[in-house]
């Protein structure tokens, strides 16, 4: 069983790989996601608008697009990239939580996923499913009906 942690961010803290992140490198790592998010939502929007000339809108390919696209893409940087060395630490952050972030945070779900169901912790893969496609739809749904209370409509 490895001991490394289940989620992106948990790459990036203090205890991983015994560096320590203060001061002027937590500040690059934070210009490192940001350039990295920055391309994820360009490339995010220019897929789905892709998509979009080839399928019609009447279901959501372009989203869904971007996502298998961008959990892809995590699984060959995580499982392969990362797994074997071939990146640095700055990279790997650029490229995950950076890139298939802003690409997508889909994809980092998935990984979180995956990873349980490779420790044969089906309950808490079970969970964070049912956990996070219910609970951020209930929270759109609030938010929409909030919305139409300040509106008035």
């Amino acid at each position: 069983m490895e001991n490394r942690p289940t989620s992106l961010a948990g790459l990036i803290t203090p205890t991983y790989k015994s560096i320590k992140c203060t001061g002027d490198f937590k500040l690059q790592n934070y210009l490192i996601v940001f350039l990295g998010a920055g391309l994820g939502g360009v490339l995010r929007y220019w897929g789905s608008d892709f998509v979009y000339k080839y399928l019609p809108s009447t279901f959501p390919y372009g989203t869904l697009g971007v996502n298998i696209l961008g959990s892809f893409f995590l699984g060959i940087i995580m499982f392969y990239l990362d797994a074997n060395q071939l990146i640095s630490q700055q990279l790997r952050i650029f490229l995950t939580i950076g890139l298939c972030g802003g690409l997508t945070t889909f994809s980092t779900f998935s990984f979180e996923t995956i990873n349980f169901l490779k420790e044969r912790d089906y309950l808490l893969a079970g969970g964070n499913i049912i956990f996070n496609v219910l609970l951020t739809l209930v929270a759109l749904f609030i938010a929409y009906k909030f919305s139409k209370l300040l509106t008035g409509v």
